[in-house]
């Protein structure tokens, strides 16, 4: 899925587009592009994993590392960094649907692999890294 796809879900009803947070995580994962694609490159050449996923939320979780924190930065969201070996072992994805998710994997150089977290729930979206 595209963040683009999960801002077009938005929609209230009636027609009406409502005010979607979504918005502004797209405005600070353009800022925030060049340091999120500097850690997956990390991970993938330490050898860590060949899956990272960022994690993008308003609220406390605890899967991750915390990379970038929304109140020292003064942006709307943080982004923490997780792997999908972390998401199969707290079996967010699960085992059997490990290698459908692989599949589906876009190239870490070129997208971001996001687990996008708001009240209503959680959903995977790939972006493209800007510059």
């Amino acid at each position: 899925m595209d963040l683009q796809d999960l801002l077009n879900q938005e929609n209230s009803g009636d027609g009406q587009q409502k005010a979607s947070p979504l918005k502004s995580l797209e405005t600070d994962l353009k800022f925030y592009s060049d340091s999120m694609k500097e850690v997956a490159v990390e991970i993938m050449v330490e050898g860590i994993s060949a899956y990272p996923i960022f994690i993008a939320h308003q609220h406390e979780v605890n899967i991750g590392e915390v990379i970038l924190d929304r109140n020292e930065l003064n942006t709307e969201w943080t982004i923490q960094v997780s792997t999908l070996e972390e998401f199969v072992e707290r079996n967010i994805i699960h085992e059997d649907k490990k290698e459908l998710f692989i599949k589906h994997y876009k190239s870490a150089h070129k997208y971001m692999c996001l687990f996008v977290i708001v009240p209503e729930g959680a959903n995977f979206v790939f972006y493209p890294y800007t510059g």
